[in-house]
């Protein structure tokens, strides 16, 4: 698949039969990038790369300017200029891309309430039934590409096709600020052609699988027999990959949301090595996440930690509760308990990272009594209290410098992060 730099662009430019495709993925262009250059015309034309300046900064977004040379999201912005020297690096302005996000998401729940939001700046839309009462498929997506224009200065690239998969690589294929129809009866001609990386669940690591077998495109995964996938992949891949190379993805359009993990991470500005700032870390991130499962209101029995070290080994490890939960106290407990069987104590850290998982909403616990009771109530009162009076105006003391005589303690005794 093409990196999302324009070359390699599809439209559809004259009649087609859409008659089969009701499924719709719409994706903003270089949403961050975008709205800066909304903000800032200066900037039109112009290499643009969103995200963090300093030595650790990563790529948060890239204008197609800056893509053509290589820059791609996630990228450490220290590779990101030195593929783009001239590239110009804004800050993340995640309020404002928050506030346009909702104003692009009213537009698309105006056309269908068949919306299903999948990040901050794409979505899915079934428009089987504003056939009536706006036009074909393809005459709401013009409709909807000139709505969003003209209400946010914005463009975006559309898919429609038969099913969510289809309509996502459809839009994939028309970027940017294109529109591209995927008849019923054209999936498997548009689909087959394409390298296998287009496949949903294709990482590196598959695709490098896939081709040691030999399967370079879409259509030669589909005529691989379904058991020599599963010796190489695994039954579940292997079905999973089998289906959407021959088009089937049966999924609906699901407008509720189910969160799979709540978490929260950090990229240190330099590498750390002492447990007490990897703690504070720690306890900063339970907190964070703590607070975001009660704004939710779901509880999590799986705590993980995720730590990167400075040659950029990447380890997790979870831990699960007896009870679920949405206290800081117990999620930092856990991720402590972690960290130390590790053993990386000394160990130079890069990045760490702590999330809940196995979300559910409360009420479901068979427990008679929660030891975390008194816990959740000093900590549902601290809500109220930053709700009231913003975020930092009440804060562990622990956040506020080193513990108590600058030690660490061992787990077997009294963790001075929580005293």
């Amino acid at each position: 698949m093409s990196k999302q730099d324009g070359s390699g662009r599809q439209v559809t430019t004259g009649p087609v039969d859409d008659s089969g495709s009701s499924i719709m993925h719409v994706d903003m262009d270089a949403f961050f990038a975008s709205v800066e250059v909304l903000k800032n015309p200066e900037l039109r034309g112009k290499p643009v790369i969103v995200g963090g300046k300093g030595p650790r900064g990563v790529v948060s977004a890239a204008s197609y300017e800056a893509r053509k040379y290589g820059v791609n999201s996630a990228m450490s912005m220290g590779l990101a200029l030195q593929r783009c020297p001239h590239a110009i690096v804004v800050p993340v302005d995640m309020a404002r891309y928050a506030a346009i996000s909702r104003e692009v998401m009213t537009i698309f729940e105006s056309i269908t309430p068949l919306v299903e939001k999948l990040s901050i700046d794409e979505a899915f839309l079934d428009v089987s039934g504003a056939r009536r009462l706006l036009g074909s498929p393809a005459e709401i997506g013009w409709m909807l590409r000139e709505k969003v224009r003209e209400q946010t200065g914005l463009a975006c690239s559309v898919g429609i096709a038969p099913s969510k998969f289809i309509a996502k690589v459809a839009s994939g294929r028309a970027k940017p600020d294109g529109l591209l129809v995927i008849p019923a009866d054209g999936v498997l001609d548009f689909l087959h052609p394409l390298p296998v990386s287009a496949l949903w669940g294709v990482g590196k690591v598959t695709e490098e699988s896939l081709t040691r077998l030999g399967l370079r495109t879409v259509g030669d995964v589909a005529a691989m027999p379904v058991d020599a996938l599963e010796r190489s992949l695994g039954p579940a891949l292997a079905q999973k990959l089998a289906r959407l190379s021959r088009g089937i993805d049966p999924r609906d359009v699901s407008t509720t949301r189910e969160e799979k993990s709540i978490g929260h991470e950090v990229t240190f500005t330099h590498d750390v090595t002492d447990p007490v700032d990897i703690r504070r870390a720690l306890l900063r991130q339970s907190e964070d996440v703590a607070v975001r499962l009660r704004r939710a209101g779901l509880l999590g029995r799986t705590v993980v930690l995720k730590l990167r070290y400075t040659d950029f080994r990447t380890v997790t490890r979870s831990r699960t509760l007896g009870e679920p939960t949405d206290v800081g106290r117990r999620i930092y407990e856990e991720a402590v308990a972690a960290y130390e069987a590790l053993g990386a104590a000394g160990e130079r850290v890069r990045l760490i990272g702590v999330r809940a998982e196995n979300l559910a909403e409360p009420g479901f616990s068979a427990a008679l009594w929660d030891p975390d009771d008194d816990w959740r109530d000093a900590e549902r009162t601290i809500d109220d209290v930053v709700s009231r009076y913003g975020k930092g105006s009440v804060t562990p003391a622990a956040l506020l410098g080193r513990d108590r005589g600058g030690r660490v303690e061992s787990s077997k005794r009294r963790d001075p992060f929580l005293e």
